[in-house]
């Protein structure tokens, strides 16, 4: 069964309830929130509004930031070019 690509709020809805409901987790409010950018002002949903619910972005491995973090199809795979 294909994933539904929006969510039409209920009374009551928050970034992070919603977040909770299409992602399973809270912590995916924020990439919520900038797929729907014309919505950033309301924090308390009315009935009836339709997000837009895009993928996740795949996960990154390790706590490097995205610039980072490459993949190489060189034999230099695992090398950082900024370590020396």
């Amino acid at each position: 069964m294909a994933r539904k690509t929006t969510y039409t709020t209920k009374q009551g809805d928050t970034w992070d309830n919603i977040a909770l409901a299409v992602y399973g987790a809270e912590k995916h409010a924020d990439f919520l929130m900038e797929s729907n950018y014309p919505h950033l002002d309301e924090l308390i949903f009315s009935a009836g509004t339709v997000l837009k619910t895009p993928p996740l972005p795949a996960e990154r491995d390790g706590d490097l930031p995205p610039w980072r973090t490459y993949t190489t199809d060189t034999d230099d795979e695992g090398v950082d070019p900024y370590d020396e």
